[in-house]
């Protein structure tokens, strides 16, 4: 596996001169963010080795080089999913390469479903939590003792201060956000309604299909992490509707601006 990394960032680091302190994964609907960069170069994942490619229709599929905030950062515009076949390591792939490409922070956005009963579709949920529901963990295996040990904390698998930071930002822009808990659930269905109360009765206040095989692995390599979710459905009895994915893109793809703008000043200001 490291040789695999090293050979995927000796091809990128071959392709650009770009050296990111911050990286950056958009969920469904969130590209936007990538407007805001200034862009210096741009690879396609199939262009890398060993790099998996998203099959997802709304996720183009690119890893963007540029600066943001005055920080140089790289962008994956895709996202990897367990749903699309590939394992848990192949996932969290690109976050290792990132890593070695030298990225002191991790930036996460996603759209998910929202099971706190306070929650209305459109809102903004910072994480200072998760719970792992996927069938297994991208540590599972061997050890790489020069990225992270065996045992990883998990205490603080999102930063408190970049938590702050950005509640602080949000509150001077006038938007309002909610702080809790996100469920990371394979996919690719949708939750039935026991499913989704069964989320909520163990303490999710949303739940989505991504996020948190990246947080482990980050958090594994000592990354400190900040992620967002934006609710584009609900799950709570009495307000559960049919939904589809254009749904889902509609929601995440209006309240974007928002959420692009406290990480855009988040990045600014760390």
């Amino acid at each position: 596996m490291l040789e695999k990394i090293k050979e995927s960032v000796a091809y990128i680091t071959s392709k650009t001169s770009v050296n990111p302190s911050i990286g950056i994964i958009l969920g469904t609907g969130l590209g936007g963010l990538v407007k805001e960069i200034k862009i210096i170069d741009t690879i396609p994942y199939e262009d890398i080795p060993n790099f998996p490619v998203s099959t997802v229709e709304s996720h183009s599929g690119k890893l963007i080089f540029g600066e943001l905030g005055g920080k140089k950062v790289v962008a994956m515009q895709g996202r990897f999913h367990y749903y699309e076949g590939y394992s848990l390591q192949q996932v969290t792939f690109p976050v290792r390469v990132m890593k070695l490409l030298g990225i002191e922070r991790l930036f996460v956005s996603n759209a998910s479903g929202g099971v706190n009963p306070d929650f209305e579709v459109g809102e903004i949920m910072i994480q200072d939590d998760h719970i792992n529901l996927f069938p297994g963990n991208p540590l599972i295996g061997k050890n790489i003792d020069e990225l992270g040990p065996r045992f990883p904390d998990m205490s603080e698998p999102y930063d408190p201060t970049m938590i702050e930071l950005a509640k602080t930002i949000a509150t001077e822009n006038n938007i309002k956000v909610s702080v809790g808990t996100y469920a990371g659930l394979t996919g690719p269905t949708l939750e039935t309604p026991a499913e989704y109360m069964y989320v909520r009765n163990i303490g999710a206040d949303a739940v989505g299909m991504s996020t948190v095989p990246e947080v482990i692995v980050a958090r594994h390599m000592e990354i400190p992490c900040f992620a967002i979710s934006i609710i584009t459905d609900l799950g709570v009895p009495g307000k559960i509707q049919k939904v589809s994915v254009q749904d889902v893109i509609e929601v995440a793809s209006r309240q974007e601006p928002k959420m692009t703008l406290i990480m855009r000043e988040l990045i600014s200001r760390i």
